[in-house]
């Protein structure tokens, strides 16, 4: 393990927890508000959910020496912030323990496996791509808020590009702080140290909110992260087993519910900086990325609030183009696989302008929705319409098909037979 121990996949682990927090950590205060969580509580749950992230992370990679990035279940957050109200904080948990049996029980059947397995790459692929691609537009929209930083960033980025690849993303990182340090960008002003402490809840059970909260919750967590997580997986060559994944996610969200971790599941966007390249040039020791992705959530979780102060400090514009930089080649790569295929390369193309249109129906988002539209699409292009030869005079049996079907114990040679077919 500690051979393949690099300097690009820990700042690869550090960017995915970077962005991970910042993009999402206050839709986790506003569901934790909306169930009536005092402030202790609030910290709680940061502390069971960087736990349980930390936990997964480092135990499932170094198990499989894949890289396996978990991560809470942003949609499940902001369906939470909805849900909970009215709720009391232990009906809260009594719907986080229902929602992470409900994944279990689907990771030890093997029935969400089943139906990824059938997923083409090619559409796994644009499904990648078209969640990324925000992020990668991001870095010029980035440009409007805070030109002269970007453009750096971006600059420094082309150069250790070419130069130096593999140290590429850590180079502009370091570079970017330095330079919003000396600009005056860096917002220390709340920053303050405090550990997190864990508040034990007793969950309370009620059907009116298992079904009306509960039921969506595991939805949504399936369709907007897991299956988008397994999707990211295999685009980046990567088959490690998916019941495993789903039954320990389901566990783990199961012991730390009480505590306030309402969904462990498989990571999407920041698992593919933990895949690319940037993380290693050996695809075989990426998985160390997502081991100090681990170590990393472990300390989010003990410092709790600390830690979202401290990520909150860098700014804006500089969080958006690390993210798309980091996220580049991992487009490029999942656009490459899916239009490789020509006889999916429509069905792919609809999926990643699906996905990428951002378009979210019923509280799930749009990751889920490209994969129903490029499912659709390929069934259509290349559905197998049944008619007899004689009616249809685009299936009417060629002479070398009609050759493969002489039996082999005909008295005719194939020549003959071929000459009397034509």
């Amino acid at each position: 393990m500690f051979k393949d121990f690099s300097w690009s996949g820990m700042a690869a682990g550090f960017v995915a927890v970077l962005i991970g927090f910042t993009s999402s950590a206050a839709i986790i205060f506003q569901a934790a508000a909306a169930a009536g969580a005092t402030p202790t509580q609030i910290s709680s749950w940061i502390f069971a959910l960087g736990l349980g992230m930390g936990v997964t992370c480092i135990g499932l990679s170094l198990y499989y020496r894949t890289p396996v990035v978990t991560a809470w279940s942003t949609p499940g957050a902001a369906l939470l912030i909805t849900g909970l109200a009215g709720l009391s904080m232990p009906q809260a948990i009594g719907v986080f323990m229902f929602s992470a049996v409900l994944v279990t029980i689907c990771g030890i059947t093997g029935l969400f496996a089943r139906a990824m397995n059938r997923i083409p790459i090619s559409i796994a692929a644009a499904m990648l791509a078209g969640i990324l691609a925000r992020f990668g537009m991001d870095v010029f929209v980035a440009m409007k808020l805070e030109f002269a930083l970007v453009l750096l960033m971006f600059a420094v980025y082309l150069i250790a590009k070419r130069l130096l690849p593999r140290y590429a993303i850590i180079i502009v990182l370091i570079l970017g702080t330095v330079f919003a340090s000396t600009r005056g960008l860096l917002k220390f002003e709340t920053f303050h140290v405090a550990l997190a402490t864990p508040e034990f809840v007793m969950p309370e059970f009620a059907w009116t909110s298992l079904l009306g909260v509960g039921i969506p919750l595991f939805v949504v967590t399936m369709a907007s992260q897991n299956a988008p997580g397994v999707a990211i997986m295999r685009a980046s060559g990567y088959n490690t087993p998916v019941s495993p994944l789903m039954t320990w996610t389901g566990l783990t969200t199961l012991v730390l519910a009480p505590f306030g971790c309402f969904s462990i599941c498989l990571a999407a966007i920041t698992a593919a900086i933990c895949m690319g390249k940037e993380a290693h040039e050996d695809a075989t020791k990426r998985y160390m990325a997502s081991v100090a992705a681990g170590v990393f959530y472990l300390v989010a979780g003990i410092f709790g609030a600390t830690v979202v102060a401290l990520f909150s400090a860098f700014p804006k514009a500089l969080i958006m183009a690390i993210a798309g930089l980091a996220l580049f080649g991992t487009i490029a790569n999942g656009l490459t696989v899916a239009m490789s295929n020509e006889k999916q390369r429509e069905a792919a193309l609809i999926t990643f302008l699906v996905t990428a249109s951002g378009v979210s129906l019923f509280g799930i988002g749009t990751a889920f929705w490209g994969l129903v539209a490029g499912g659709l699409a390929m069934l259509v292009f290349n559905w197998q319409w049944k008619s007899t030869p004689s009616s249809n005079p685009f299936t009417q049996a060629t002479p070398e098909a009609m050759h493969d079907k002489i039996p082999a114990s005909s008295s005719q040679s194939p020549h003959s037979a071929q000459r009397k077919l034509s």
